[in-house]
Order: structure tokens, then C-alpha cells, then sequence
């Protein structure tokens, strides 16, 4: 069980998430839609740990005051001052937005440098299932990640996060510039991975008509604050979220 309570993220004197909590139950998968600048990819930064990182860092230099407050709960232990590598071992894995691959590696690369927190037996039959769903990369494994399609790309960001034998997925814009098919597909896909490896997952998305089918609660971020909640259906019939994300 994953819990965050009253989190608020200042930068300097700017208010970036305003008092935002949410919940994602073991298998779950939860949405978190906003349009750009919501504060989606923030949210998901503090949830991940890289928000406190990215404040520490700051602080150190002399940069931009960035403050934290609020509670993260993972299965009973309070993480919010965790930092992002503890939070990994923990199972906590940020699929992060624009994928950030290694470009200069190639696919099996890559998915070889995500299983670094796995036992050898883990990875290899993690790396397997990344194969089974994900077929494209089977022919592609050993190109460049630098040549690889925007679709590919995702495919293999989200199977490098898989190889860290995530229990709790974050996915930060996955459907960020992929053409509607590729999008439809890869909302399938996340739905598999959350039914055949009891994975709990949070998406945070701007795409909302792909992912809300699939969800089974969601949040509505604007201007950093979730102004509605509720599960998928109460979100499509809701006729503020169906006029915003829908054109309903």
C-alpha cells in the first residue's frame, strides 16, 4: 500500500503542488491527468525521491530554495526524506517523462543496466517477459537506442523500469508524442503488466483517453492541487473531465 498525505512542493516563494494526497493499493493502477504545468511531473518526482535530491543539490550550490512537505507511506514505513536509491530498493521505480534511455547503448544494453538491482535469476526472466510484451524489441535488441522510434523508445523505458522488479511503477507522460495507435497499444500493455505482475502502478498522463479505461482510481491535477477524484467510471461521467479530456 502506497500513501502520500498533504504534499507541498514550494519553489522559492512558487507553489508547485498544493496539498496533493493519494492512494495506490497493491495491483492498483492509478491516474494522475493535468494538462502541462499541472504539476504531474513534479508530483511525480517527490513521490520517487528525485524532488528531495533535486532540493538537497540546490541548497548545495546556492540555487533555488525548493521546499518539501508532507508524508509518503510505503507498506507501513514513512519514506519522505528516503532518498531516490532507497526508495528503488524498496521497489519504488519512476519511469521517468521523454523515457531518458541511453542513446548510446543498444536495447539489451539498456534493459541490462535497468536489472542492476536484481538477483540474476530475476533478471533473466524479467528480461524475457520485457521481450514477451514488447515484441518489437526482439528484433531490435542489439540497435542503438539513439535509432530507435519514438513507440520504441517508451517500449524500452518502460522495460529498463521493469528489470528494477518495480512493486510500486511510476510512469511520468508515457504516451508523450506517440501517434494514437501506439498510444491505444501501450495502455493495453501497461494493463497487462499490473494484471500479470501484480505490479502497482500510477500514471501520470496528459492523454487521458487511452488511460482512463484502465485505471481503477484517478485524480484531476490543476494548477498543482487535485481538484476532482474518483474511480474510472465516476472520472468519464464526471462533465467537467469529460468535456476537458473527452471534447464530450
Amino acid at each position: 500500500m502506497f500513501e502520500a498525505l498533504g504534499l507541498m512542493v514550494f519553489y522559492e516563494n512558487m507553489l508547485a503542488l498544493n496539498n496533493v494526497s493519494l492512494a495506490c493499493g497493491d495491483n492498483q493502477i492509478v491516474g494522475v491527468f493535468g494538462a502541462n504545468s499541472a504539476g504531474k511531473s513534479t508530483l511525480m518526482y517527490t513521490l520517487s525521491g528525485i524532488m528531495e535530491d533535486i532540493a538537497k543539490k540546490e541548497e548545495m550550490a546556492g540555487g533555488e530554495r525548493i521546499t518539501l512537505r508532507g508524508s509518503i507511506n510505503f507498506h507501513g514505513r514513512e519514506i519522505m526524506h528516503d532518498k531516490p536509491s532507497r526508495r528503488a530498493k524498496a521497489g519504488i521505480i519512476l519511469c521517468p517523462e521523454r523515457r531518458r534511455i541511453f542513446p548510446e547503448s543498444s536495447v539489451i544494453e539498456n534493459l541490462k543496466i535497468g536489472g542492476y538491482l536484481a538477483k540474476p535469476s530475476q533478471a533473466a526472466e524479467t528480461l524475457e517477459y520485457v521481450f514477451k510484451i514488447f515484441p518489437p524489441l526482439t528484433k531490435i535488441k542489439h540497435r542503438l537506442g539513439g535509432f530507435l522510434s519514438g513507440g520504441e523508445q517508451q517500449m524500452l523505458a518502460i522495460g529498463r523500469a521493469l528489470m528494477a522488479q518495480p512493486k510500486l511503477l511510476l510512469l511520468d507522460e508515457p504516451l508523450l508524442g506517440l501517434s494514437p495507435a501506439i498510444q491505444y497499444w501501450l495502455a493495453k500493455s501497461i494493463k497487462e503488466i499490473a494484471d500479470e505482475r501484480g505490479v502497482a502502478i500510477i500514471v501520470a498522463e496528459q492523454y487521458a483517453r487511452p488511460i482512463m479505461p484502465i485505471i481503477d482510481y484517478g485524480y484531476i491535477l490543476e494548477n498543482g492541487s487535485a481538484v476532482v477524484e474518483g474511480d474510472k467510471d465516476e472520472l468519464m461521467n464526471n462533465p467537467d473531465v469529460k468535456s476537458a479530456y473527452f471534447g464530450a
